[in-house]
């Protein structure tokens, strides 16, 4: 099949949603699939069997292309994340018309469904993104102070700082450290971020920096902190549990689609204080750490490139069997 995946960030973005396009492309062609990344879809990028768009709202125009051109040909519509939380409420019309067009929605989470309208239930599946494991040559790379990092470009739906200002809050005698990696997203938080490190100890940013040099900061940490206000299902959270690490994360359904809703490492959303007393209780309380490790290392088999694979096929295959 010749499938056209839609993504609306550039080729050399470390966005998630280019990191996915690509990922996936790697997944299907090794399923027998010819794939294209496209930014956008016009018919000047000529015939797919199938197109897959990544983020109903960016993604709108070539969404509207595809289904006005090909409207027997399957498409689907992959919910990322402010395609869900933000512009189905800043620019309804659009973003459910996308969601309109498609045979078929993908959901990173669990809980997408809470927050689209019931008459897409019945086509929204869920794709769990995957991650590999870190080399064997990593071990032994944990830092010497307690290094908790946090990875993400640097933007308000990340609430990016927020670890950095919780760690403020931590008794004097922690040794915990934040070590941020990611680009920032408008100037205004590259001028915060340097504020930061200026007068914030415990705190630094190491800008954008390689997947590669990502992995060997999940080697050196002792914990992942994830405090975004919205988020659609993050591949860092499974990138954490592959490679062994705990998360401590924002009670928000990004992340608890993920995570489950019991799960102990959560906090409440833009609130320092909680999120300082939790990085306390694993820093100093043995069994909590051991608790949150463990069950994010359970959850690393639903993280695999196969479980991705076979989950992303069985949705192609549901709305095209003859492909």
């Amino acid at each position: 099949m010749k499938m056209a995946l839609v993504t609306p960030a550039p080729p050399l973005s470390l966005s998630g949603n280019r990191a996915t396009a690509k990922r996936w492309s790697k997944l299907l062609r090794a399923a027998g699939h010819k794939v294209d990344i496209l930014e956008q879809w016009d018919v000047d990028n000529g015939s797919y069997d199938l197109m897959i768009a990544l983020h109903a709202w960016r993604s709108r125009n070539s969404i509207a292309a595809f289904s006005k051109r090909f409207p027997d040909r399957a498409l689907i519509v992959v919910l990322t994340g402010t395609d869900v939380y933000h512009f189905q409420r800043t620019h309804p019309k659009a973003t459910r018309t996308s969601l309109a067009c498609a045979n078929a929605l993908i959901g990173l989470h669990d809980y997408v469904s809470h927050d689209i309208p019931t008459d897409f239930h019945s086509i929204l599946h869920t794709v769990y993104q995957s991650a590999l494991p870190l080399p064997a040559s990593y071990r032994g790379l944990l830092a010497r102070d307690y290094t908790l990092c946090v990875v993400g470009h640097l933007r308000e739906e990340k609430d990016s700082l927020r670890a950095a200002e919780a760690a403020r809050l931590l008794p004097r005698e922690s040794r915990i450290r934040i070590v941020q990696a990611g680009r920032a997203h408008t100037p205004e938080w590259t001028i915060a971020a340097r504020a930061q490190m200026d007068d914030n100890p415990r705190y630094s940013w190491v800008g954008e920096i390689s997947q590669t040099a990502v992995r060997r900061l999940y080697a050196r940490s002792q914990a992942m902190v994830i405090s975004s206000i919205m988020e659609g299902g993050a591949n860092v959270l499974s990138e954490a549990c592959v490679a062994g690490l705990p998360v401590i994360a924002s009670n928000i359904p990004g992340n608890t689609g993920l995570l489950g809703k019991d799960y102990p490492g959560l906090f409440p959303p833009g609130d320092s204080a909680a999120l300082a007393a939790m990085m306390t209780s694993f820093e100093s309380d043995f069994a909590f750490r051991a608790v949150l490790t463990d069950r994010c290392q359970a959850m690393a088999p639903r993280y695999t490139p196969e479980a991705e694979k076979a989950a992303l096929l069985a949705v192609i295959h549901k709305i095209s069997p003859e492909l």
